[in-house]
């Protein structure tokens, strides 16, 4: 079996040159086991977090006419004038409230802007409260800026919901801010309104942030409405919201996100933002405004094939000895638990390399659920069939404990 410490050998001799906040930046597990599958044969994924369908041909249209049109130079900083144009009367429209160009900023996808807001308030004596498991930037991206993370833990047997009290209570006098991801990576969960507007209006109250990457807000698998924090608030003084075309519109490559605050918060970010990426990618913009003036009808496409995918996992999930499982609401995700103590690293190792089965640890996605799996549904039917035809069986003959 490959060790995967010898992954992180390079990093150990070379530490002398960089910054000590870099030791703050673990090792990717998503990374780490997408490598190692990369050198086999015969590897199905239940790994890959970015859509299987292709971009939408009028999006890819839009793209090839920005470069055939010249459109190759720097746009504005905070963004393209007809996408920020497009943005403004799109959430404006969504979320029934008025907003102008200038609650938006542009950037190279939805990680830069999670990047821009964390590292640009994060500091020593701040504390952020933060989920787990999470998405894997955040964390990080904190503690290299001196900031402290709070940890309020979620469980696959309550849906891997949150309790707004929970939170509230956590809420100190360090506390600068709490970071929210709805639907959740890498459990699906969905927070409902009164989750949301409960952390979102106590919050305000306090004088605490909320930054919320809301970058699956579109796929949404049951029928309810999306609770963004942008409609859950009076104003957008201590609300930050992240998105990008990534995952809705299966357009992960051209790095188009953005951020949703009040003009105050985006006029410092945009400063920001032009020392790190400087502007984002310009004809990539030009396919966001087609993507959000033109036929939404991939979207509702997609999102009916993800909801068709998701209630055969978990079917399956349920099926599979040891794990269990929950009904996900959104994104394209579920993470189930294995038994106590089950080392789930080493388990996903192993299922890699005997049974060439592809999935993500928990450890990736934080400290609290060591002991689970993020197996991604955004593969076909078929080839998630195959997978857990391998993985039952495989399974089956395992000692971890209570069934």
């Amino acid at each position: 079996m490959v060790n995967p410490v010898e992954m992180d050998q390079y990093e150990h001799t070379a530490a002398p040159m960089f910054s000590p906040s870099l030791q703050a930046i673990p090792m990717p597990g998503i990374r780490r086991m997408i490598n190692m599958a990369a050198g086999m044969e015969d590897v199905i994924h239940l790994s890959i977090g970015q859509p299987d369908f292709p971009t939408p041909s009028h999006i890819v249209e839009a793209y090839v006419d920005a470069l055939r049109a010249g459109q190759t130079g720097y746009t504005l900083d905070a963004g393209l004038p007809e996408l920020l144009t497009a943005l403004r009367d799109y959430y404006s429209a969504r979320y029934g409230r008025e907003l102008s160009e200038d609650n938006f900023l542009v950037t190279t996808g939805a990680t830069e802007a999670m990047y821009l807001a964390l590292t640009a308030t994060a500091a020593p004596g701040r504390q952020f409260i933060v989920t787990d498991p999470t998405f894997v930037l955040y964390a990080p991206l904190i503690r290299m800026n001196g900031g402290e993370v709070k940890i309020i833990p979620t469980r696959a047997e309550q849906g891997h919901q949150i309790d707004p009290q929970e939170v509230i209570d956590a809420i100190g006098m360090r506390t600068f801010a709490i970071v929210l991801n709805s639907p959740n990576n890498p459990t699906g969960a969905v927070y409902p309104r009164e989750t949301v507007e409960a952390i979102v209006q106590e919050a305000a109250y306090r004088g605490v942030y909320v930054f919320a990457d809301e970058v699956y807000d579109h796929l949404m698998l049951d029928e309810m409405e999306f609770p963004s924090v942008i409609s859950c608030t009076t104003d957008l003084d201590h609300v930050m919201s992240i998105s990008s075309f990534s995952k809705t519109y299966s357009m992960a490559g051209l790095r188009i996100g953005w951020l949703i605050s009040s003009q105050g918060a985006i006029k410092k970010l945009r400063r920001y933002h032009m020392f790190t990426t400087t502007v984002a990618n310009t004809p990539g913009q030009w396919a966001g405004v087609a993507a959000l003036r033109g036929d939404r009808t991939c979207v509702d496409d997609m999102v009916a094939e993800y909801r068709r995918r998701r209630d055969r996992v978990v079917q399956l999930v349920g099926e599979t000895p040891y794990l269990n499982g929950y009904v996900p609401q959104g994104g394209f995700f579920i993470f189930p638990s294995l038994p106590p103590h089950t080392d789930a690293t080493q388990l996903a190792l192993r299922m890699l390399e005997e049974i060439g089965v592809c999935v993500i640890p928990g450890d990736a996605f934080g400290d609290t659920t060591t002991n689970a799996i993020r197996i991604s549904y955004s593969n076909s039917l078929d080839q998630i069939e195959q997978a857990f035809e391998r993985m039952i069986p495989w399974l089956a003959e395992q000692k971890l404990g209570p069934r």
